[in-house]
């Protein structure tokens, strides 16, 4: 079970070199986790194995971003996201993060994922977009809310005549060196 935690407003962060690594099974169990991952959350791996992933999902993730994730590798191809997660403390961190299907003998078993420290200027264009899906949750019937705010995030990057992938890999590129991350 996730437990209640009460978002602190403080960030942490780890190393532009350091990557986040986790799988899980095809419901979202954890099945492993490294180091830098207990780490960064501030939990231990007993904690976490088992557990569905979302035990480090913050409160201001919107989602519809959790939707576009789901139904990208449900269609078979790896997400890449901008993410806001929560430690084991109520602090939280952002990532950039990749998402792949896990196969065994072309069979998926469960998902991979790989992340690292997002860029703070990618973050400060996401995370008005995040909010805004956040509102328009708020605003609509849990059944619909995710939805609805993916509905208007495509919408949004439409007009940019881009995708959510190329948005946030043009993001993540523009701004990965060591001076778009955040100290």
């Amino acid at each position: 079970m996730k437990p209640r935690l009460t978002p602190t407003g403080q960030e942490v962060s780890f190393p532009p070199d350091e990557l986040i690594v986790s799988k899980t099974d095809l419901s979202g169990r954890i099945t492993y986790v490294n180091r830098v991952f207990m780490k960064v959350c501030n939990y231990p791996e007993e904690a976490l194995l088992g557990v569905q992933h979302n035990i480090v999902r913050h409160p201001d993730m919107p989602r519809g971003a959790f939707r576009l994730m789901w139904d990208t590798l449900k269609g078979g191809h790896e997400f890449f996201g901008i993410v806001k997660n929560m430690t084991a403390d109520g602090h939280h961190y952002w990532v950039f993060a990749n998402v792949t299907i896990d196969r065994r003998q072309g069979h998926p078993v469960g998902y991979f994922s790989v992340r690292r420290q997002a860029p703070a200027q990618a973050i400060a264009v996401v995370e008005p977009l995040y909010r805004q899906m956040m509102d328009i949750e708020r605003a609509t019937s849990a059944a619909d809310a995710p939805a609805a705010s993916l509905a208007w995030l495509e919408g949004q990057l439409a007009g940019l005549g881009v995708s959510y992938e190329r948005f946030v890999l043009d993001l993540y590129n523009r701004h990965s060196s060591p001076q778009g991350s955040r100290p």
